[in-house]
């Protein structure tokens, strides 16, 4: 039996990105000009509709307001690969960890090549985000979309953490009772 694959192109500040799936799942999410991927076949289906809610969330975490994705995944791969994308999943928006803690986490403390090979077939960019690793030196290494994308997103990131705790700290002022216009000023900096 075969399945039929659908997809849609979503515009993003990195370019035009591609996402593919099933009718259910999503399979894959690709940057532009993404490493090894050759783009659609001539048997799948353009269909938009199916993708609103990934469209929705992609927006949002562009716009520094999402930090998970709950849109269902299908991670296709071997079993190694699946466990070491499930894990990707696990770190934090807006940090960063290394391939060898990626290995200790996915109990293969000797394995950050193996890791590091894993991590470069992620099929489904930035929700699964390979990205938020990094060489043992805290160095940017490679990455399928680019590693000036990488750095990209990380950069975007961090920004949008600084804000929520920006954010966090004017309304933890404000409910000390500090003045509204003092807090207004300091929202606007």
């Amino acid at each position: 039996m075969t399945t039929t694959v659908y997809y849609t192109y979503i515009e993003c500040p990195l370019g035009r990105m591609f996402v593919e799936g099933d009718g259910h799942f999503v399979t894959g999410l690709y940057l532009p000009q993404h490493k090894g991927w050759p783009g659609p076949d001539a048997s799948w289906h353009q269909a938009d509709p199916l993708f609103v809610a990934v469209r929705a969330q992609l927006a949002e975490y562009f716009a520094g307001e999402r930090q998970q994705f709950d849109v269902p995944l299908k991670l296709a791969g071997t079993p190694f690969q699946r466990r070491v994308w499930e894990d990707l999943v696990r770190i934090p928006f807006g940090t960063t960890i290394t391939y060898g803690e990626l290995a200790q986490r996915v109990a293969k403390p000797n394995g950050s090549r193996a890791v590091g090979h894993a991590n470069g077939r992620n099929p489904i960019s930035i929700i699964v985000p390979c990205h938020r690793v990094v060489g043992a030196d805290g160095k940017l290494t490679g990455y399928g979309g680019g590693v000036d994308k990488k750095q990209w997103l990380l950069a975007m990131e961090r920004r949008a953490k600084a804000t929520d705790r920006d954010l966090l700290d004017i309304a933890q002022v404000a409910s000390d009772g500090t003045p509204h216009d003092r807090v207004a000023s300091a929202a606007a900096r």
